[in-house]
């Protein structure tokens, strides 16, 4: 049996990611450390709760004291780091919460991980060869893109909001720790995730509980920024495959090759729901413009070859299916009244 430390896993993409990874893998039990910040919610793991290889504790990654423990008495032998602060607006109006937990969090959790592995640089202890660290990234790191081009693992870092700028930060310790220690590290940088479990503060669930709620459907600017979707449990097969086949030191782009503006997706849903939830006149009346968000980059787009070549990862949805998906369980968690 292998203890991996997961963190953040009460947010969004992690708590997909738990319930798939403890599933495939009987041999790991999973330790999830979230501080449970407005975006973590515990309902979003309670098909986990009973199981004997899934522990949760609440605490802060910037807690040396507690990671440096959590390592000791769980005798941790691996890292996904989920845990971020992750909204751009947020960012915006409270950049120092964003450096903390995603500069500074993450150089801890390196740290510890470092000392506790390895007896010196390029030296890993006797029993700890081939733990690995993984820090869960995001394209934003890579700023904002012209018409035609992708984003590649080459591709030169341009961050444009607090929030990427403190994970692309974050991103060059992740570096930093492999090229000087030779710690064992991977990284991955997604697009724009949707589906199941997303805080209600994000797109999607935004423009369906507006629109389920005959309130303004807030679109910001003219609607024409561009981003690529990632339904989220393809996103956690990717970190799966990277996490055990990923060739250390690398960074592996995912992307779910879904390119679609703002007025696409919220066309896409507001038809959804005409058919499946049908009143008197269009959801499609509901949309509003707003003013444009600050330093809002134009459009973002993900390049997935290394992963697909290298390593035959391959996404199972497109937007069109995803987002049936997405939509079926929104709409069964409102009518549940399911708090966020």
């Amino acid at each position: 049996m292998k203890n991996i430390l997961l963190t953040g896993t009460a947010g969004f993409i992690g708590s997909n990611f738990v319930p798939y990874f403890l599933a495939k893998y009987p041999h790991y039990t999973l330790i999830n450390l979230d501080l449970l910040t407005y975006a973590g919610n515990l309902e979003n793991l309670q098909e986990c709760e009973g199981n004997p290889r899934y522990k949760f504790i609440k605490g802060d990654i910037c807690n040396r004291e507690l990671i440096e423990l959590l390592f000791t008495e769980y005798d941790i032998q691996g890292v996904i780091h989920f845990a971020a602060e992750s909204h751009v607006d947020n960012s915006i109006k409270n950049p120092g919460v964003f450096i903390q937990t995603n500069v500074t969090g993450t150089f801890t959790l390196l740290d510890v991980a470092k000392r506790y592995w390895m007896n010196k640089p390029f030296e890993y202890k006797e029993n700890y060869q081939g733990c690995r660290f993984h820090h869960i990234s995001t394209d934003e790191v890579y700023g904002t893109l012209n018409e035609i081009d992708l984003f590649t693992e080459e591709t030169p870092y341009a961050p444009n909001s607090p929030y990427s700028a403190s994970k692309a930060s974050s991103d060059m310790i992740v570096r930093s720790y492999q090229e000087t220690y030779g710690l064992n590290t991977v990284i991955t940088n997604c697009s724009n995730n949707y589906g199941p479990k997303q805080h209600d503060e994000k797109l999607i669930p935004t423009i369906i509980r507006k629109a389920l709620a005959g309130e303004s459907i807030p679109i910001y600017g003219d609607g024409k920024n561009i981003r690529d979707w990632l339904y989220v449990l393809d996103h956690c097969k990717g970190i799966d495959i990277v996490y055990h086949t990923g060739k250390a030191g690398n960074v592996y782009n995912i992307g779910g090759r879904n390119e679609r503006t703002n007025l696409q997706i919220v066309d896409a849903i507001t038809t959804i729901l005409d058919e499946k939830v049908p009143k008197d006149v269009s959801y499609k009346e509901l949309i509003t413009f707003v003013e444009d968000r600050a330093g809002h980059d134009r459009r973002y787009a993900i390049d997935a070859t290394k992963l697909e070549s290298e390593l035959g990862w391959k996404a199972d949805e497109n937007f069109d299916s995803g987002i049936v998906k997405t939509i079926e369980w929104y709409l069964d968690k409102y009518k549940k009244g399911v708090s966020k």
